[in-house]
C-alpha cells in the first residue's frame, strides 16, 4: 500500500468506518460483485433441485424441466463465477496495487451495472418461458432477442471490467518500471485476458447469427459454425472457472498453513501456458459431429493433451509447498506432511477438498478428450458428472473457502470461530453430497442414461428402470447441496452484518528465498498475445473456412417450449 492510500485509510479509521483490509471505495467494488454471486448461487442451486426431483419423479413437473435447467446453467455456470472472480480480482489488485485511480474506478462500475443489467433480462426471459435454450443456447434453439441483448449487455460489462483491471495494471508498471507486478496482480490480468479472448467467439455467434435469427433478420443459422464458435468460447471458459482458483491455491493457501509459494516463475508459467493451451482445443467438444474435417478433431485433441503440462506443473507446486511447510513443522517420511496441514480452518480446507476432487475430474477430462473413450460417454450423465466435480466442486468449494475471508476483508468484520466451525460443516456437506451426486451421474452415464433429458414415457422401460435408483442419489445429492448453500448464504449475511468489526487477514504469501528468478520475458504481453492469436489462427482458420464454403441450406429457428 502506497502512502495516499495508507493516509485515506487513516482518515477512513478516524471515522469510523468499517476497516477492510484494502480501501473503502475498493472493497465496495468487490463486495458488490461478491453479494450478486451469492444470490446467483442460491437461485440457481433452487432451480438444480428443481429439475432433479422432477426428473426422478418425485414432484409434478410444476416449472418445465428445460425452462428450470436452463436457469441452473445460466444463474451457476455464468452469473455465479463470473461476479464471484471479477470480485476476487479486483480484491487482488486492490491489495497488490492499494487504491484504484478514478478514471478505471467509473469503468469498473460501469461494467458492473452493465452486467446487471444484462442478467436481469435473461433471467426475466428465462422464468418468462421465453429462452429455454439452456445456458449453452445451441442452434437452432431460438429465444425471444431480449435474451440475446442481455447476453451482449452482460458480455460487454465483463469487457469494461477487464479494460479496467488492464487499465490498473498499465498504471502499476508505468509508475513501477523493471518491476515485476505482484503474482496475484499477474495471475489475475491473465484470467480477464483469456476471457475477454474468449469470448470473442460467443460474440460472433450472438451478433451474427443468433440475434439477427431471432429478430427476423435472417432466415436460416447454420448450426456447425455455431456450436464451433461456442465450443471456441466453451473451453476456455472453463479455464475462466478454475484460474481464480489455482491464484487462490497458489498464493493464498500457502499462507493460510503458514508456508510460501514454491515459485513465482512456475506460477506465472503454468499460466501462460493457461493462456496458449486452452484455445486451440475447441473441436473436442464437437468429436461426434459431422462437417468438420477428421484432421482437424486430431490437432485439437493432441493440443488438448498440452493442458495437462500446466496442471501438472500446478499439482507439483502445490504438493511441494504442503510437504515445505510440513516438514517445517517436523513432518518425516513421505506422507507426513499430510498430518501437519491446519484441517481446522475453512480457508485450507474448503480449497484442499477442491484440489483433491480435481484428482478424479482431470482424469475423466482425458477421457472426455478421447476420440474412443468420448464416443462411449458423449451426451451421457458422465458428462454431467464431469462437469459437476469440475466447476462444482474444485471451483466452487475454493470459491467457498475464500469467500470465509474475504466478505470479512471487504466488509471491514472478522471471521470468528463460531463461522470458521459453520464454514467447515459447509464445505463437507457439499463435498459429501456433490459426490452422492456425480458418482451417480457418472456410472448411470456409463449405463447410457442421457443428460439433459426431461421426464419421458421411455423410463418405464424395464432397461431404463435401472437406472431409477441413480436418480434417487442425484436427488439425495441435490438436497444436501441446497442445505449447503443455505448454510453459505446465512455465513455470508453473517459475515457481512453480524460478525464483531475488525481487520481480517488479507493472506497472501511470499515465495520461497530459494526459488528461482522471474525471467523478466514473462512481461512481454505482445509476445504472448501474439503466440495466442497464432495458435487460434492456426487451430480454426482453415476449419472455420470449410464451414462457411460448404456449408449446408441452414436451419430455420425452433422455439420447442
Amino acid at each position: 500500500m502506497n502512502d495516499v492510500a495508507s493516509k485515506l485509510k487513516q482518515w477512513e479509521m478516524e471515522r469510523g468506518v468499517p476497516v477492510p483490509s484494502i480501501g473503502v471505495k475498493e472493497a465496495r467494488l468487490a463486495y458488490a460483485h461478491v453479494v450478486i454471486s451469492v444470490l446467483a448461487v442460491l437461485i440457481g442451486a433452487l432451480a438444480g433441485l428443481m429439475q432433479t426431483l422432477i426428473r426422478t419423479g418425485i414432484i409434478p413437473e410444476v416449472f418445465g424441466y428445460y425452462q428450470l435447467l436452463t436457469a441452473h446453467g445460466i444463474m451457476l455456470g455464468l452469473v455465479f463465477t463470473t461476479m464471484f472472480i471479477i470480485g476476487l480480482l479486483y480484491a487482488l489488485l486492490a491489495k497488490s496495487f492499494g487504491r484504484f485511480e478514478s478514471f478505471p474506478t467509473r469503468v469498473a462500475w460501469l461494467g458492473f451495472w452493465m452486467i446487471i443489467a444484462g442478467a436481469v433480462l435473461v433471467t426475466i426471459m428465462v422464468l418468462a418461458n421465453k429462452a429455454t435454450v439452456l445456458y449453452t443456447f445451441y442452434a437452432p434453439l431460438m429465444a425471444d432477442p431480449i435474451f440475446y441483448v442481455g447476453l451482449v449487455l452482460f458480455v460487454v460489462g465483463t469487457w469494461l471490467s477487464a479494460f479496467a483491471m488492464f487499465r490498473m495494471y498499465a498504471d502499476y508498471k508505468r509508475e513501477n518500471p523493471g518491476v515485476h507486478p505482484p503474482l496475484p496482480a499477474f495471475m489475475s490480468i491473465m484470467t480477464m485476458l483469456l476471457w475477454v479472448i474468449a469470448t470473442l467467439g460467443v460474440a460472433g455467434t450472438i451478433l451474427f447469427q443468433l440475434l439477427p435469427l431471432s429478430l427476423g433478420w435472417k432466415d436460416t443459422v447454420g448450426i456447425e459454425l455455431s456450436r464451433t464458435l461456442f465450443w471456441y468460447f466453451g473451453h476456455p471458459l472453463v479455464y475462466f472457472w478454475l484460474m481464480p482458483a489455482y491464484i487462490v491455491w497458489y498464493t493464498v493457501v500457502p499462507k493460510v498453513i503458514g508456508g510460501k509459494i514454491f515459485s513465482d516463475a512456475l506460477a506465472r508459467m503454468a499460466f501462460l501456458l493457461f493462456l496458449l493451451f486452452s484455445f486451440p482445443v475447441g473441436f473436442h467438444h464437437q468429436l461426434t459431429e459431422p462437417g468438420i474435417d477428421p484432421f482437424w478433431k486430431f490437432v485439437q485433441v493432441i493440443l488438448t493433451f498440452l493442458v495437462v503440462i500446466p496442471s501438472f506443473m500446478t499439482a507439483f507446486s502445490l504438493f511441494a509447498t504442503f510437504e515445505l511447510r510440513g516438514r517445517a513443522l517436523g513432518a518425516r517420511g513421505l506422507f507426513g506432511w499430510v498430518k501437519k496441514m491446519p484441517y481446522g480452518d475453512v480457508r485450507f480446507l474448503a480449497p484442499f477438498v477442491g484440489m483433491l476432487f480435481f484428482i478424479p475430474a482431470g482424469a475423466g477430462g482425458i477421457i472426455n478428450a478421447s476420440h474412443q473413450l468420448n464416443a462411449m460417454v458423449h451426451n451421457t450423465l458422465w458428462v454431467t458428472g464431469h462437469f459437476h466435480i469440475t466447476v462444482g466442486t474444485a471451483v466452487a468449494l475454493t470459491f467457498f473457502g475464500t469467500a470465509y475471508w474475504l466478505v470479512p476483508v471487504l466488509r471491514g468484520r472478522t471471521l470468528t470461530k463460531a463461522m470458521n466451525r459453520l464454514g467447515l460443516i459447509q464445505a463437507g456437506t457439499w463435498a459429501f453430497g456433490m459426490a452422492i451426486m456425480s458418482y451417480a451421474m457418472h456410472i448411470s452415464g456409463l449405463q447410457g442414461n442421457p443428460r439433459r433429458t426431461g421426464p419421458a414415457t421411455y423410463f418405464s422401460d424395464a432397461l431404463t428402470r435401472e437406472w431409477i435408483p441413480y436418480h434417487m442419489a442425484m436427488a439425495i445429492g441435490g438436497t444436501i447441496l441446497l442445505i449447503s448453500v443455505l448454510i453459505f448464504v446465512y455465513s455470508m449475511f453473517n459475515l457481512s452484518f453480524l460478525a464483531p468489526k475488525g481487520e481480517e487477514e488479507f493472506p497472501l504469501a511470499e515465495t520461497e528465498e530459494a526459488a528461482m528468478e522471474t525471467p523478466r520475458f514473462f512481461e512481454n504481453w505482445k509476445l504472448w498475445i501474439t503466440v495466442t492469436f497464432v495458435l487460434i489462427a492456426f487451430a480454426y482458420t482453415i476449419p472455420i473456412w470449410h464451414l462457411i464454403e460448404s456449408a449446408p441450406p441452414g436451419a430455420r429457428g425452433w422455439v420447442l417450449w
